[in-house]
């Protein structure tokens, strides 16, 4: 069982660096345009980055656990990830006044990013 465990945290390691690289290659191609359209992809794939981190630690974190714990540590991890999200959204755009043309590319690279890390091997 502990297996799992650790190969659950290391592909989630796994697609953290994945995201990371490709939210601030995406920062660094948006820096031709603007600085704030740069800091938007990073605001919107770091907040992508963060809470699938927050989700994977809420989701990993408690061990082994009868099978209904361990899915409300699973739905708990991804509302977790998703509030984060809305909320660095709305203050990056709606505070923050960023372009939310950026914001939303970060987001999507992020995601994308995601899927083929954790689709890979």
């Amino acid at each position: 069982m502990l297996t799992s465990f650790a190969a659950g945290r290391r592909l989630a390691q796994r697609a953290l660096a994945w995201q990371a690289v490709a939210v601030a290659l995406t920062a660094l191609a948006f820096l031709v345009k603007d600085w704030h359209w740069a800091l938007a992809a990073l605001a919107g794939g770091g907040s992508v980055a963060v809470g699938g981190w927050l989700h994977s630690a809420i989701a990993l974190g408690g061990g082994a656990a009868p099978a209904g714990g361990a899915l409300a540590r699973v739905l708990v991890g991804a509302l977790a990830k998703w509030a984060v999200v809305l909320a660095v959204l709305v203050l990056a755009v709606g505070v923050g006044g960023l372009p939310p043309v950026a914001v939303g590319v970060g987001v999507i690279v992020a995601l994308v990013t995601q899927m083929l890390a954790m689709a890979s091997r």
